[in-house]
């Protein structure tokens, strides 16, 4: 679409420059009206080299060449340009009108320079263009796009006569603000005294409708929308989608884009595709993406980092690689964008693709913050918690800003590690950023304290932290469950539910955690059966997973095994090993291998699996069995991933896994490893 507009314009800057050879060529280039009617088109197809050109060549200008000039520069996107036009217009004594005023304010305010716009404000007062319809709404449109939607008001308020641009330019500032009440209480003014309602009205109104307890609202926009004629509207019809999807229902999102045929643009695509993303429907989406090209929609950046950056769960690695080479033929690899969101990608592939990750890295020109906080959290979640660390030293180096998610990631590096004075340290440079209160930060402090076994500076992070969403909420209850302090954490859950926080999924994997430490059986057993009744959030792998360990630990083998076949969904692997671990815990054999049988065959290359049951059969002497099983192993190449130890000196974390030389002080530290073995095998009688 944006190929075919640059042809477009191409095109008629050709036709111009033929109609500019002719007009030389007959002289009529000395009539005025002649000469503005060709740098006006020269400055509308953007080609303002030419427009100035003739601008210069023009003996007697009038205030039409002047306008449509500052006009073609802004549309250029070059403000300081065009303001340097308009102060020689006061210098050679030429007249400034309102269009000239709107041209500037246009401009002013998509580049929000305030102090711009106030030195344009005075000079609409001074030269009595106030009571203007036409400069009023450029100068309140720029008020408001400048954040400072109070004086935007001021002057609505002082305007003599308003139009649907005055209205809709303030519906859109309140809307930015974030400002509900009054947006629909100026959309009901506008409905009182009969003002024609158009996309400009309802497009920033759509905006604010982000969650599902406004879904009766977008129905009754949706019903205005039909009733102003505008359900074709395409403005209207990707703000809706937008909106359906924001407020949980993608039926209603789906339906107005089947219903949007033969007015759908690029952004009506995005919208459908952004929302099949956000309800998790991986499928739908790539079918829609293939579906657009087909009809000759070109995906652009916007797309492209939609897609990628969403999809690559284990189904779609093969699409996740061909995304991939799309972005290489269309010659997008460059764009910043684009290049983040494919190190998103492939750091959602559990580790498998981070050498990708680290490449794409590595050879993008221009990194920005979200190019290292990508890479870092790859890191941090992917186990790689010492990269994590080195690359954040890096970042520090580069002088970046440090934001939440940087913190964040970096927070559950030390937590892995429990290198408990680095994340101390890093807890000082929270502080000292003003991070503190931040919800995601404070989370991450609490995870990190509880893993280093000091739960009460858990407890303090939690206290100085933003308690209004579920998040650190969450994490103080994991924080317990972790210590074994399963009644403190059902405690929380009460206080949270006092406190009307919203509960999420999150919240019961962390409830039901805390149950099954603790030995809460029955309180366990309650929220299981209360979670979608009462609370209104179905059970999900992760609860079935966490209700398994809870009657494990107890050695209630039969009710883990009938929670299991009760599941309306095929368990997947994190359920078969939590089956399996409850079977080792109340020592059935028998039941072991057969839920090993399933997990070998979903899972034949993961080596936990064999070891657990390996080390079953020896526990009971099958020493046939277990043979057997390692003579599996062997023959599928399956091996015992060595376990890592790490421990922090001066600040410097070091890590070790069993037999390991590739320490720089190896042959010192086995050394004192013999003659610590030698001391206590000498001091036993």
């Amino acid at each position: 679409m944006r190929v075919l507009q640059q042809v477009a314009k191409l095109s008629a800057s050709y036709e111009f420059s033929i109609s500019h050879s002719k007009s030389l060529k007959r002289g009529t280039l000395t009539d005025i009206y002649t000469a503005n009617r060709i740098l006006t088109g020269y400055a509308k197809c953007s080609d303002i080299n030419a427009a100035y050109k003739l601008f210069e060549e023009i003996s007697h200008k009038d205030i039409v060449s002047w306008n449509s000039l500052i006009s073609g520069f802004i549309n250029h996107g070059e403000l300081n340009t065009a303001w340097f036009l308009l102060r020689s217009m006061r210098k050679d004594g030429i007249s400034i009108d309102e269009y000239t005023f709107g041209s500037i304010l246009k401009g002013v305010a998509y580049n929000e320079s305030l102090d711009y716009g106030q030195q344009v404000h005075t000079l609409i007062i001074k030269m009595g263009f106030e009571g203007s319809i036409y400069s009023g709404s450029a100068l309140l449109d720029m008020y408001a796009k400048c954040e400072r939607v109070d004086d935007s008001r001021k002057v609505f308020e002082c305007m003599p006569e308003r139009n649907i641009i005055s209205w809709n330019a303030l519906i859109s500032g309140y809307a930015q603000f974030g400002d509900r009440q009054t947006t629909f209480r100026l959309l009901d003014h506008m409905d009182k005294e009969s003002m024609r309602l158009d996309d400009g009205t309802f497009s920033p109104i759509l905006t604010l409708l982000d969650d599902p307890k406004y879904y009766r609202l977008v129905l009754q926009i949706r019903a205005k929308i039909i009733k102003n004629g505008l359900e074709s509207n395409t403005t209207c019809c990707n703000a809706t989608i937008t909106a359906y999807s924001e407020c949980g229902s993608i039926e209603d999102a789906k339906k107005v884009f089947n219903d949007s045929v033969g007015v759908r643009d690029l952004v009506t695509w995005n919208s459908m595709l952004a929302a099949y993303i956000v309800h998790n429907k991986g499928e739908l989406a790539i079918r829609l993406f293939i579906e657009m090209q087909e009809l000759g929609f070109k995906p652009d950046i916007y797309t492209y980092t939609s897609i990628i950056s969403s999809i690559f769960e284990e189904m779609h690695q093969n699409q996740g690689k061909s995304f991939h080479g799309f972005v290489i033929k269309r010659g997008f690899e460059s764009s910043i964008p684009v290049a983040n969101s494919l190190i998103s990608m492939y750091v959602k592939s559990n580790g498998k693709f981070m050498e990708e990750a680290i490449t794409i890295f590595e050879t993008m020109e221009v990194k920005d913050r979200v190019s290292w906080n990508s890479i870092i959290k790859g890191f941090s979640q992917n186990g790689f918690s010492e990269s994590a660390l080195n690359y954040f030293r890096q970042m520090q180096l580069k002088n970046l800003v440090i934001d939440q998610f940087t913190f964040s990631a970096v927070l559950r590096s030390c937590s892995d590690l429990a290198t408990l004075q680095l994340g101390q340290q890093i807890h000082l440079l929270v502080t000292k950023t003003g991070l503190e209160f931040n919800e995601y930060v404070g989370s991450s402090l609490i995870f990190m304290y509880s893993k280093c076994g000091i739960i009460a500076d858990a407890k303090k992070s939690f206290g100085s932290t933003s308690k209004e969403s579920s998040i650190t909420w969450n994490s103080i209850i994991f924080a317990y469950a972790q210590h074994g302090l399963g009644k403190l954490a059902l405690e929380y859950f009460k206080k949270m539910r006092e406190r009307q926080v919203k509960l999420d999924y999150i919240t019961f994997v962390a409830v039901l955690t805390a149950c099954s430490h603790s030995g809460l059986v029955e309180e366990g057993k309650e929220i299981l059966k209360s979670m979608e009744s009462v609370y209104g959030i179905p059970l999900r792998m992760e609860h079935y997973a966490c209700g398994i360990d809870l009657f494990g630990r107890a050695l209630l083998l039969d009710e883990a095994k009938a929670l299991m076949e009760s599941m309306p969904f095929d368990p997947d692997p994190m359920v078969w090993k939590t089956l399996l671990g409850a079977c080792r815990m109340c020592g059935d054999i028998e039941l072991a291998s057969q839920v090993a049988r399933c997990l070998i065959e979903l899972e034949p290359d993961e080596h936990c699996t064999y070891v657990i049951l390996s080390k079953m059969y020896g526990h009971l002497k099958k020493w046939d069995d277990k043979a057997s099983l390692k003579r599996m192993m062997k023959e599928r190449g399956v091996r015992k991933v060595p376990g890592w130890s790490w421990i922090e000196v001066q600040n410097k974390v070091h890590a070790f896994n069993a037999e390991d030389h590739s320490h720089p002080r190896c042959e010192e530290l086995y050394q004192m490893l013999g003659d610590l073995t030698e001391e206590v095998i000498c001091s036993i009688p």
